[in-house]
């Protein structure tokens, strides 16, 4: 008789590691490094904290791999000026309880804050839009001398990575960031190796993968964060996604985490989700049902799921492999274990605004206001889900204000 699969069926990815259950901690911005870019106590006790939440694979957020390269001023960034030490202690709080802890790895090319970068770089020099304008400044284009030596800085830093005790590693090429822009026939308008068709587009993100897996050896996991689609006129799309599939597959890729949008179109955090998209909880499962049929990897959907039932069906659909959960754990660190315990579990998010849509967009507040609560729970604090956008608001306005003078004094 055929046992069905759910959230707490275990999973073997290629024969190189075996994760305990099929939830996937999803990167988040967590802004919890110290004024060196090197995690932080609070940090460490956060991922600590999720790891005896019972998730059986934690990616970390964003870690920056060029220090001159931040989207967020407290980035945690690794290169040969981190403080090992701290990365050695974040990667051991975290695989407690069983746990593997994998890297996320990235560069945001044009998506920088303009108090951080004068001049960005990007594929091309093409500004964000949509009412970004006044906050990123205009890009600069690559040299493929500088294109080469950021595929070496992402092969180091997973080198790194594995030296410190992390149990794999991601590259993200997702979310309007560098990777992402190469991949995006809006952003990328090259007319060399690196633009123009998909497989010149998708080049930079092949050699990363290639320098990496020989930076860090065939029986380490390596993993992709992709788009199902930019969600943007003339961006990178579903047709293209799935080719770009068959192309890391081909190389040797171990796991796919699907999601979509960019800072242009925040789709990741459900903008413009249908009503139908919505019912079924996660925002890009058809796109995964679609690639499903070409799927020689593990698959992960990240953004939307609320429930173990929507979670469990979705497992025993076949459309994923593993369910990507973010936000819900910026609540509910323990989230996991208790998914596992009911299928009757179900957790709810906050409608967040200040009414102005305007400061909620200019302020992210989809994504600091749950940065506050990851701050909460690295200092050992309960999270607040009745915490005031305007609240967080104006902490975000402290917190950058004090930032960029720092910054500019530097």
């Amino acid at each position: 008789m055929t046992i069905a699969l759910t959230i707490a069926s275990q999973l073997d990815i290629g024969g190189k590691v075996s994760l305990k259950n099929r939830l996937f901690k999803s990167a988040m911005s967590e802004q919890l490094s110290d004024k060196r870019n090197d995690p932080t106590e609070q940090l460490i006790r956060l991922y600590g904290t999720w790891a005896n939440g019972g998730a059986g694979l934690l990616v970390t957020g964003n870690v920056m791999v060029d220090r001159s390269a931040l989207g967020e001023p407290r980035n945690v960034v690794l290169d040969a000026q981190s403080d090992i030490s701290k990365f050695e202690a974040w990667a051991k709080a975290a695989s407690e309880n069983g746990t593997q802890v994998w890297m996320q790895l990235n560069h945001p090319g044009k998506q920088v804050p303009n108090f951080l970068s004068k001049e960005p770089v990007a594929p091309s020099a093409v500004p964000l839009g949509n009412g970004l304008e006044g906050g990123f400044n205009c890009p600069r284009a690559l040299t493929e001398v500088e294109i080469l030596s950021i595929v070496e800085q992402f092969a180091w830093a997973a080198a790194k990575a594995k030296a410190c005790g992390f149990t794999g590693v991601q590259i993200h090429s997702a979310h309007g960031y560098l990777v992402n822009q190469f991949l995006s026939p809006h952003h990328n308008r090259r007319e060399d190796q690196w633009g123009g068709s998909l497989e010149n587009r998708m080049r930079f993100l092949m050699e990363i993968y290639r320098a990496i897996r020989l930076a860090v050896g065939d029986h380490f996991p390596v993993a992709v964060k992709l788009n199902s689609a930019d969600f943007q006129k003339g961006g990178f799309g579903e047709v293209d996604s799935i080719e770009v599939i068959k192309a890391l597959q081909n190389e040797g890729i171990d796991l796919i985490e699907i999601s979509g949008g960019n800072y242009e179109n925040p789709s990741m955090v459900g903008s413009g989700a249908s009503e139908s998209t919505l019912k079924r909880e996660a925002y890009f499962l058809e796109y995964a049902e679609k690639a499903q049929n070409i799927m020689s990897v593990p698959l992960v959907v990240t953004g939307g799921f609320r429930s173990a039932k929507a979670m469990n069906s979705a497992i025993q659909s076949g459309a994923v492999d593993m369910i990507g959960l973010a936000r819900p754990l910026a609540l509910d660190p323990s989230l996991a274990n208790k998914l596992i315990a009911s299928d009757d579990h179900v957790i709810h998010l906050p409608k967040l605004s200040t009414g102005i849509k305007a400061l909620d967009a200019m302020t992210m507040l989809d994504i600091t206001w749950y940065e506050h609560q990851l701050e909460r729970i690295g200092k050992g604090k309960q999270a607040k889900p009745n915490l005031a956008a305007w609240t967080s608001v104006l902490k975000t306005f402290a917190s950058l204000g004090a930032l960029a003078f720092q910054k500019r004094r530097v």
